[in-house]
């Protein structure tokens, strides 16, 4: 595959102005998630990965705080990471669905764990950091399909357990904003319920 060469660009530098994708569009138009569970290889070359973290974090930031940060995992650390889950899944309130979602952890060839990492006390409100983060799982996703890979984007019992965050090095005031599963799938997903828009929209002139 030609390694994909990224416009270079510095601070000041006029941007291009956005014209109509109709390939872009379309691309939204049947984006879906996928389950992790059937990720599987091949995933995201070096090259690839660095593609995908740089354009993630080319989200709307208020404050230009970039309030967040990535871990990249690979399938040797997320394998290490779910047998020590395995013992905190024991003391989830139902066990053995506890256990069974770590599959959605191991199975991917490629994971991308975005962190919120709010800066306290400024002027920015945390809730609009948090959403920055949330952009950058939603980009992340975009630049993966871009690529040709199927995604994930889900948090799990793991990402709300005290003892467990700490084993992903979540730091105090941080929180996990989603793991960003990436990789091919051997059957097309299927297409899922959509809200009926007449409910979700309010007009005013």
């Amino acid at each position: 595959m030609t390694r994909l060469t990224l416009p270079a660009t510095a601070l000041g530098d006029p941007l291009p102005v956005p014209t109509r994708s109709d390939t872009q569009l379309e691309r939204l138009a049947v984006r879906r998630s996928a389950a992790a569970q059937q990720l599987t290889v091949p995933g995201p070359t070096p090259d690839e990965i660095e593609t995908l973290l740089t354009l993630g974090a080319r989200t709307p930031d208020h404050g230009k705080l970039f309030p967040w940060r990535f871990v990249v995992l690979g399938p040797q650390s997320r394998a290490g990471l779910a047998t020590r889950l395995e013992l905190l899944a024991a003391r989830q309130p139902q066990p053995d669905p506890a256990r069974a979602t770590l599959a959605k952890l191991t199975s991917p060839p490629l994971t991308i764990l975005v962190i919120s990492t709010p800066v306290q006390d400024h002027k920015v409100p945390v809730w609009e950091q948090e959403l920055s983060a949330g952009a950058v799982c939603m980009n992340l996703e975009h630049t993966a399909n871009a690529l040709g890979f199927a995604t994930s984007w889900i948090t799990d019992w793991y990402s709300y357990d005290p003892e467990a965050v700490v084993l992903f090095g979540v730091g105090a005031g941080e929180r996990i904003a989603g793991f960003i599963h990436i990789g091919s799938l051997t059957e097309p997903p299927l297409e899922r319920p959509r809200p009926d828009m007449a409910t979700k929209i309010t007009r005013l002139p």
